[in-house]
C-alpha cells in the first residue's frame, strides 16, 4: 500500500504507485500522477496536471504544478512533467505551462535541484543538470543535458543554455550560452570552456581539444559568428571523433534566438 501520512490530504483521483511515500501535511491534487519509489516530504503541495516519474525525492515545503506567474493564463489545461530519479530540495517551485508554447513545463531525468529553485512556465530542463540554491528560471528557458547553474543566478525568459555549459555563482543570464562554455558575472562574460566537467564525463583528449578549438573560434580569433560557425563545422572532418560535439554546437548557434553570450 502507498505510505501516506495520516495528516496528508491526497485526492482520491490522484494516481500514486503503491510504493510512493507521502509525508505529513502534504496536499496532492486530483490530476497528479506519481511513479514507483518516489518519496514526497512534509508540507508539500503538488497540484495541477503534474506527472512525476520513478525514484524521485521531493523534499519538504516544495510547490509543484501551481498555475504559472503569467497574467495571460486563464485556467487552460496545461502540464508539468518531471522525469525519473530527480532530487528536488526544499522550497522549490515548478509551474505548469501556458497555451501557445506547448503548454508543458518539463524536467528530465537525474537532475539535482537545490533549495529555493524556481522553474517557471514552459521551461525545458534536460537530464543530469545541477541547479544550485536560488536558481531562478524565467518562462520558456531551455537547459541542455549536464548543465550546471551556480547559486543565486537568474536566467531571462526564452534563454537557452547548451549542454555541458556551466554558469557561475550569482550570474545574470540574458543571452544564450553555447554548449560547453563557462560563463559568469553581471554583465555575463565567457571565461573559458567547462574542461573540468568534460573530464568528469570521460570526454577523450581529442574531444576536449576540439571543444577548446571551438571556444577559440568563437571568442579568441575576432571572427564573426558566421565565420566561426563555418570554421567549427570543418572540425567534424578534421577531428572525426568530435563530430557529435560539433553538431551540437553548430545546431545551437543556428537556432540561438537571443544572441549568444560573448
Amino acid at each position: 500500500m502507498t505510505q501516506v501520512h495520516s495528516t496528508a490530504i491526497v485526492d482520491p483521483k490522484a494516481q500514486l504507485d503503491t510504493s510512493v511515500t507521502v509525508g505529513p501535511y502534504t496536499v496532492i491534487g486530483p490530476d497528479v500522477k506519481i511513479g514507483a519509489g518516489t518519496t514526497v516530504g512534509a508540507h508539500c503541495v503538488i497540484e495541477g496536471r503534474t506527472t512525476i516519474g520513478r525514484d524521485s525525492r521531493i523534499f519538504q515545503f516544495s510547490s509543484l504544478g501551481a498555475v504559472p506567474q503569467d497574467k495571460k493564463y486563464a485556467g487552460e489545461p496545461t502540464q508539468l512533467e518531471i522525469g525519473d530519479r530527480n532530487t528536488v530540495r526544499e522550497f522549490c517551485t515548478f509551474n505548469i505551462g501556458v497555451p501557445g508554447a506547448g503548454g508543458v513545463t518539463r524536467v528530465g531525468h537525474d537532475n539535482w535541484i537545490m533549495a529555493y529553485t524556481h522553474i517557471a512556465h514552459d521551461c525545458q530542463v534536460g537530464n543530469h543538470t545541477t541547479l544550485a540554491n536560488n536558481t531562478t528560471l524565467a518562462g520558456h528557458v531551455h537547459l541542455g543535458d549536464w548543465v550546471t547553474i551556480g547559486g543565486l543566478t537568474g536566467i531571462h525568459q526564452f534563454v537557452s543554455i547548451g549542454a555541458h555549459a556551466m554558469v557561475g555563482f550569482a550570474s545574470a543570464v540574458s543571452q544564450d550560452v553555447p554548449p560547453f562554455m563557462l560563463v559568469d558575472g553581471n554583465p555575463l562574460a565567457v571565461r573559458g570552456f567547462n574542461v573540468v566537467g568534460l573530464r568528469r564525463r570521460d570526454f577523450s583528449a581529442a574531444r576536449i581539444a576540439a571543444v577548446k578549438q571551438m571556444h577559440r573560434l568563437l571568442y579568441r580569433q575576432g571572427k564573426t559568428l558566421e565565420e566561426a560557425r563555418t570554421a567549427i563545422d570543418a572540425l567534424a572532418t578534421e577531428v572525426p571523433e568530435s563530430a557529435g560535439d560539433v553538431a551540437l554546437m553548430s545546431g545551437f548557434l543556428t537556432h540561438a534566438t537571443r544572441g549568444i553570450a560573448r
